[in-house]
């Protein structure tokens, strides 16, 4: 598949694709929602920049920005829809190529979807994007230790954890600490039919 391409990914119950201009209104409302239960995980917005949950314009720039780089394979942003509701996102960032093939995942959720496991399925259905489409080696996906929703998804994937990377991103202004997740296509291979029988 092409990385310009119209991509749509499924799991089980959840379709993955990019987000869209006309996906505002939805997007925005699950945001505003969810303002207080995801700001604590996120990187702090720089001073002046315009809230993309207020405006559409702002909101149609940061899809133009991510068409771009998923044109260029730097990254393949997706929003998580079930049926035709917007539920959340899942991210592949940070595309390296050359000797290292990997990619870094980032993910969250409507606060009303939350314990269903709807992240574990796009984790799953992403890894099977990155291992078999974009033939990456290793993905990486990093948390908070504190951030026991988001780690949950790794104990139900049995994704191995690596360690602790100290001061690794900042979030919310502080330099956190982050629990490194490694999965790589040997273990993806190794587990793909088990994984493709629970989610796919």
């Amino acid at each position: 598949m092409p990385p310009g391409g119209a991509i749509r990914l499924y799991g089980r119950r959840i379709m993955l694709r990019p987000l869209a201009p006309t996906d505002w209104a939805q997007w925005s409302e699950v945001r505003e929602r969810n303002d207080q239960w995801l700001t604590p995980w996120e990187p702090l917005r720089p001073a002046g920049l315009i809230d993309p949950t207020r405006d559409r314009d702002t909101f149609a720039s940061r899809c133009n920005a991510r068409d771009r780089d998923r044109h260029v394979g730097l990254a393949f942003g997706f929003g998580v829809f079930i049926g035709a509701d917007f539920a959340g996102e899942i991210n592949l960032n940070g595309i390296v190529r050359g000797a290292q093939q990997s990619g870094t995942v980032g993910y969250w959720i409507d606060r009303s979807k939350a314990g269903q496991r709807y992240i574990a399925e796009g984790v799953v259905t992403l890894a099977r994007f990155a291992f078999e489409q974009l033939h990456l080696h290793r993905l990486e996906i990093c948390i908070v230790p504190r951030n026991s929703n988001s780690r949950r998804v790794m104990e139900v994937l049995a994704i191995r954890e690596e360690g602790i990377a100290q001061r690794f991103l900042e979030i919310n202004g502080t330099w956190e600490d982050h629990v490194r997740y490694g999965f790589t296509a040997e273990e993806w291979s190794a587990r793909r039919d088990e994984l493709a029988a629970a989610w796919l």
